[in-house]
């Protein structure tokens, strides 16, 4: 239950938050920065949504974009992110 509390991006879906990224910046600027091909070949949201899902280490590359783009959150270390939630 406290992974819940602390994470600020439970509620939102990946499509929600693909959805609200391309809107504000558009593929290929999505491409240019995260370097995921998904953003490049016949970019979609449902193709790109498809992809995340099935890869982790691009999904987590949209994550953080988003968390520290839209909601100002420091990205964390390592040893940050191996802590427990208080």
């Amino acid at each position: 239950m406290n992974d819940e509390i602390n994470n600020p991006l439970h509620g939102l879906g990946l499509q929600e938050l693909l959805t609200q990224v391309v809107d504000h910046y558009g593929f290929k600027i999505l491409y240019a920065y995260l370097n995921i091909n998904c953003f490049k070949t016949n970019p979609s949201i449902e193709s790109s949504v498809k992809f995340l899902k099935k890869t982790e280490w691009p999904r987590e590359k949209v994550e953080i974009f988003y968390l520290y783009t839209f909601k100002n959150l420091p990205r964390v270390s390592s040893e940050q992110f191996e802590l427990p939630p208080r």
